[in-house]
């Protein structure tokens, strides 16, 4: 018996050896673990170039190169301190070098190029206080800025740039819009560089909000913060429907409800300014008030009445001349009902100047019909 516990422990102790070696040596002899294998789906195209199911890479792709940052670059000349020119300092300290200026940058907003000549639609807000212009291009390049022309009325300015082979944006056609239908914002939100947000068209039409005298916003809630001034507002393919003008903030941040001017006004707007570097209006020299029930029935009228009450005229202005007086509803411009205020404004800035359009009136309960020469709209002057 102890003879076989001799040969069981020197066997033992041989293998432990044998196996400490190999260990040391030789470790790849040794048994390995097997471990799971992990099995990856990955979805395939038979292209780079397939869509994704709910992106608007292709649409903001074509898009994106034509929305530019604008900033004002100017000269900050810092003041000589009055100790520099005094004797006593200078005998004791020596002259002192000038002090060099310094050249500051701020980022004003957005604007998109319209046409491959350099032609750059923006805010007038955006550009109205800037003394020198630069705009950045999406690929790195930057140029100096001309305004063209702006027009505070419909916050719009048009700046032109000289540089080859600009990339511009192709129009959309704002007016077949829905509500729902999905839409990007492009710009430069607090200067953080070129960005793109996603959201819905809310409304059309929206005015009366005390923004610009000429008002038919789209309504979005795609992000717009500062900066996305004068940026794009695109559809699903990548054509421009409007220029991003303001946003309704409590904190001056987004809250889901932003304004863009249509670019059929965009386009009207841009095509004068750059033509005559104005924009030229009808003008009638009324003071409009929108009608409702109590007015109505003041003025022994319908309640349901449409039109505008009269409550002031301008002296001298065509609506003087023509003889229409404080009291009278406004109904009908040039074949045209009226509804409301904002509406009657749009009617008389679109007939030119110097043309004579009927209207019609209701005075003292009559239905009266009167002819009045438009006249141009005096522009607003800068506060």
């Amino acid at each position: 018996m102890k003879k076989l516990w001799l040969i069981f422990a020197q066997t033992t102790t041989a293998g432990l050896a044998i196996w400490f070696l190999v260990t040391l040596l030789k470790p790849s002899w040794l048994p390995r673990p097997t471990s799971e294998i992990v099995t990856l789906k990955e979805q395939s195209y038979p292209s780079s170039k397939a869509p994704i199911a709910n992106s608007y890479r292709d649409g903001v792709k074509r898009a994106i190169p034509s929305v530019v940052n604008i900033y004002s670059s100017k000269v900050v000349r810092t003041p000589r301190h009055p100790l520099l020119d005094d004797p006593f300092f200078r005998r004791f300290f020596g002259e002192r070098p000038e002090q060099n200026d310094s050249q500051q940058s701020s980022s004003l907003g957005s604007g998109v190029v319209v046409s491959p000549q350099g032609y750059i639609i923006t805010n007038n807000h955006v550009v109205e206080s800037a003394d020198e212009i630069e705009v950045a291009l999406a690929d790195g390049r930057t140029t100096e800025g001309k305004v063209i022309g702006s027009d505070p009325e419909t916050d719009l300015a048009v700046i032109k740039i000289d540089l080859p082979d600009i990339p511009s944006i192709q129009f959309g056609h704002p007016e077949q819009l829905q509500v729902g239908d999905v839409v990007l914002a492009i710009g430069n939100p607090f200067g953080v560089g070129q960005t793109v947000t996603m959201g819905i068209v809310s409304a059309l039409g929206r005015s009366q909000l005390g923004i610009n005298t000429f008002e038919n916003f789209i309504q979005t809630d795609a992000a717009i913060n500062p900066g996305n001034s004068g940026g794009a507002l695109i559809d699903s393919t990548g054509n421009l429907i409007g220029i991003n003008s303001a946003i309704y903030s409590k904190s001056g941040g987004s809250m889901g409800i932003g304004f863009a001017i249509p670019a059929t006004t965009v386009r009207q707007v841009m095509e004068q300014l750059i033509q005559d570097g104005s924009v030229t209006r009808g003008w009638l020299g009324v003071e409009p008030q929108d009608m409702t029930p109590d007015i109505a029935n003041s003025l022994k009228l319908n309640a349901g009445q449409q039109g505008v009450l009269v409550t002031g005229v301008v002296r001298d202005s065509p609506a003087d001349s023509a003889g229409i007086k404080p009291g009278d509803v406004l109904t009908e411009i040039a074949g045209r009902k009226i509804q409301d205020s904002t509406e009657m404004l749009n009617v008389i800035a679109s007939l030119p100047p110097n043309k004579i359009a009927s209207l019609k009136i209701i005075r003292d309960k009559r239905l009266l019909s009167i002819n009045v020469t438009i006249g141009k709209r005096p522009r607003i002057q800068a506060q």
